[in-house]
């Protein structure tokens, strides 16, 4: 786990008595300041979640990428012991999606790898609420896989035309309002 790039600050504490731990787990190319992460950031602590970032930098070579985010995720977790905790990851964050199951975490899943039968498997076992976002023009999302976890109790947001950023190739504007509705999405699913 790397440090944020400037000393941003990495935890951020709600107003009041915080409902958990949320961990926000960034993509191989996509930190926890992008458009995405932010948003479900600030959607988190408008739901009294203590939010901790992990900042990171994929080595070029990685035997295991599971493995990896597993022991990213476990090192951002030392010393801490919450009652209720929700891991929100984006693209190689998913990669948390078996240790989630394992630890019984209430998750977010930000553009999930569903063409990683790891990442599909651990999603599918994991008993605790799941959010899952992603977009048709998404070469890492498949829409049958998702359809599939929606059956079997996951909260599915699919959105036509999606790229992997959740933009819309030429059409930023789409791009933007995309976000507002994943947004309410998050929203919605932390009310819940």
């Amino acid at each position: 786990m790397s440090e944020p790039f400037g000393g941003m600050p990495s935890r951020f504490e709600p107003t009041g008595t915080s409902v958990g731990l949320a961990l926000v787990l960034p993509g191989r190319a996509y930190s926890p300041s992008a458009p995405l992460l932010e948003f479900a950031s600030r959607a988190l602590l408008a739901a009294g979640w203590t939010v901790q970032q992990v900042w990171w930098d994929l080595p070029a070579e990685v035997a295991d990428p599971d493995a990896w985010v597993r022991g990213q995720v476990q090192e951002a977790l030392a010393g801490e012991s919450p009652e209720r905790l929700l891991i929100c990851g984006k693209s190689l964050g998913t990669r948390a999606a078996a240790y989630a199951a394992e630890l019984g975490a209430e998750a977010i899943w930000l553009t999930p790898l569903l063409t990683e039968r790891s990442v599909v498997e651990g999603i599918r076992a994991n008993p605790a609420r799941q959010l899952l976002v992603g977009g048709t023009a998404d070469e890492l999302w498949d829409a049958e896989v998702a359809a599939d976890l929606a059956a079997s109790g996951c909260d599915v947001l699919q959105r036509d035309g999606a790229d992997h950023a959740m933009l819309v190739r030429g059409d930023p504007v789409r791009g933007a309002e995309l976000l507002v509705d994943i947004t309410r999405a998050m929203a919605r699913f932390l009310a819940g």
